[in-house]
């Protein structure tokens, strides 16, 4: 199972679509609109988008994706 780190996982909870196809769909939808100057933001979503390639359907079903604002 991927680790992910706390910004990949907000990422996660915010475009989650319910499962992992979707998710890395909407995610490179979104990485299409970035700007060059977003490229923290591109960085992150390239990197969530290679560990959710890696993972089986079964391991994304096991993540608990809630976002946690408190950290």
């Amino acid at each position: 199972m991927q680790d992910f780190t706390f910004d990949e996982t907000n990422l996660m909870c915010i475009y989650n679509g319910g499962n992992r196809e979707l998710l890395i769909q909407v995610l490179t939808e979104m990485r299409g609109h970035l700007t060059p100057e977003e490229k923290e933001l591109r960085e992150l979503t390239d990197h969530t988008l290679e560990k959710l390639r890696a993972m089986s359907d079964e391991e994304f079903a096991k993540l608990e994706l809630y976002p946690d604002f408190d950290e």
